[in-house]
């Protein structure tokens, strides 16, 4: 059985604000992997399902933080960075009485949590290796990525009728204004922007039937580390929409046509077969925490 740390708080003590740690049983220190759940930005939900992913992680040796950040309503960006920040910063300053190993920290997360994981690990000190699911991750051109007929089947969400651009719409709410009339606040808060020669490890997975992050997000992600040398995979889901996210690792038919291609020191595997598992992940983070 893993130890147990529910709502460790990290900033004022708001409920976007903590974290649920859970640690394997033995002496450590041991390996962090920090995960946060999407929600657009609008829940304060970030802890959901780290039990989930503790499940599959602990028995590796691998503690596992459930993070949550505040959400638009909240905060506007750059306000969820500094979460982030404060958060890993916790974590690392008591990682001894955690039984962490303050230098062996990746960060893993779906739709916004996934944008937040790329995020920290190409700003946040600390952070090793990410694993982005389905991530938002160049706000500003995430509606022409949109595969044809779902621009007009997300309009229909409340409050977004023109799609990601619309003055209400999640990336706006984030931004606390309409997104293309915030061009300079969009680019710092898309973590393509940061992409650069010292960008860590990552293992990105995205489904090209996505109708909500489209494909192009996670593409363009590889396509910019890949050609900035990083250690970079994109693990591709022909018939994966946005979600569930553990079925991206569980369910034979999502996974079904699944192909990955690589990219280390500027030089790019060819696109071959793959099945993404549990253990795909567990590997990545044991070759890079």
């Amino acid at each position: 059985m893993a130890k147990e740390l529910k709502d460790i708080a990290y900033g004022d003590g708001l409920d976007g604000q903590l974290i649920d740690l859970y640690v394997p049983d033995g002496e450590g220190p041991w390996p962090l992997v920090i995960w946060s759940r999407g929600s657009g930005w609008l829940a304060d939900t970030g802890r959901y399902d780290a039990e989930v992913v503790a499940r599959r992680l602990n028995p590796h040796g691998f503690a596992v933080a459930g993070l949550a950040i505040r959400s638009s309503a909240q905060t506007r960006f750059p306000g969820q960075l500094r979460d982030i920040e404060e958060a890993v910063r916790r974590l690392r300053t008591h990682a001894s009485s955690y039984g962490l190993d303050p230098d062996r920290t990746g960060m893993f997360g779906e739709s916004s949590g996934g944008w937040a994981a790329a995020l920290a690990a190409l700003t946040v000190d600390g952070i090793r290796a990410a694993v982005p699911v389905y991530p938002p991750t160049d706000l500003l051109s995430m509606d022409e990525q949109m595969l044809p007929g779902t621009l007009q089947e997300f309009t229909r969400f409340p409050g977004s009728p023109y799609g990601h651009d619309d003055p209400e719409s999640a990336e706006s709410r984030l931004l606390g204004g309409p997104l293309q009339e915030r061009p300079e606040l969009a680019r710092r808060a898309s973590p393509s922007t940061y992409v650069g020669q010292d960008a860590p490890p990552f293992l990105i997975l995205h489904g090209k039937a996505d109708r909500i992050v489209p494909y192009g997000q996670g593409a363009l992600f590889y396509e910019a580390l890949a050609k900035a040398g990083a250690d970079v995979e994109l693990i591709t889901l022909p018939h994966a929409d946005h979600g569930p996210w553990n079925d991206f690792l569980t369910d034979p038919a999502v996974k079904r046509d699944a192909f990955t291609v690589s990219s280390r020191e500027g030089k790019e595997t060819e696109a071959r077969p793959c099945d993404p598992t549990w253990d795909t992940v567990v590997d990545f983070f044991h070759r890079h925490l």
